[in-house]
């Protein structure tokens, strides 16, 4: 029965049924990305052919949660700055998140501040690439947009039992659907070919030491996203605020100096994203 449910939801997210259809330069952009021969500024010119794309693009790659000091205006710009995978992850996932900003802006602003707190810790923990570990903070409940948008009458079950039972999203999705937003949000980003840097840490920031290949980048968005919670900043789904693994203090080792020396830029950047957060919301309402 539990097997059959899964297939059952395998087989609706090979569908996407409900998400917005996923551009075909998608398909364009992996196969160049992927071909040595082609450069980046190839790469910037077949997404500016696309102007509803490259402002999609634009506006995610300067908003708060990447923290650049003056705003990029060219996609050139943006590649070299971010490079190829985030690029490519941004424009397979600009429609899914701007569908959030109009359906869910509690659990959009959530997945800001969890991508703004990614790319912060990364940087302090000198980790590579932590454009990517913020991009993996941005996409780390990417399985709840789904399960709202493929999957309505089992997310509404699931929100029925939260509040009625008072236990955590993640229980009642496993009473329901027989896996978890993590394991939905992976599942997709393997189907969509994204890298294992961006998957691991979707698939296990409940279960860290489900992280083989990208561990501490999995801590990370996992600590993120509990001091976002914590810090009441957006809505995850449920209101509780559990306790970080013990894997995850070892992996990511910030003892309390080292937050409270953070939190000044932390609040700082937080301020920056409910600007940022406003300013998209009016251009929706306009």
């Amino acid at each position: 029965m539990i097997d059959d449910k899964r297939r059952e939801i395998k087989k609706k997210l090979r569908g996407l049924q409900g998400l917005p259809t996923l551009p075909p330069i998608v398909a364009k952009l992996t196969q160049m990305i992927g071909d040595e021969t082609v450069s980046a500024p190839q790469i910037a010119a077949v997404i500016e052919r696309d102007q509803v794309l490259t402002s999609k693009v634009l506006r995610l790659v300067n908003s708060a949660f990447y923290g650049f000091p003056r705003r990029i205006s060219t996609v050139s710009n943006a590649i070299v700055l971010l490079g190829l995978n985030v690029i490519r992850t941004l424009v397979l996932t600009a429609s899914i998140f701007e569908m959030m900003q109009s359906r869910d802006i509690g659990l959009w602003e959530h997945s800001l501040g969890v991508a703004m707190v990614s790319g912060v810790l990364a940087r302090e923990l000198r980790l590579e690439n932590p454009e990517e570990v913020a991009t993996a903070g941005l996409l780390h409940d990417l399985g709840k947009v789904v399960e709202r948008a493929s999957l309505f009458e089992d997310y509404t079950r699931i929100q029925k039992i939260v509040q009625d039972q008072k236990i955590s999203w993640r229980e009642a999705e496993k009473e329901i659907l027989h896996m978890d937003h993590a394991e939905i949000g992976g599942y997709l980003l393997n189907r969509w070919n994204l890298p294992e840097r961006l998957i691991d840490p979707v698939s296990w920031h409940h279960e860290v030491s489900g992280a083989k290949k990208f561990p501490v980048e999995t801590a990370v968005v996992q600590m993120a996203d509990l001091l976002v919670r914590a810090r009441g900043f957006g809505y995850g789904g449920d209101p509780w605020v559990p306790e970080p693994e013990d894997l995850v203090l070892e992996r990511v080792p910030l003892d309390r100096s080292r937050l409270e020396k953070l939190w000044p830029e932390l609040e700082g950047r937080f301020y920056e994203l409910r600007f940022f957060i406003q300013e998209m919301r009016e251009a929706l309402s306009a």
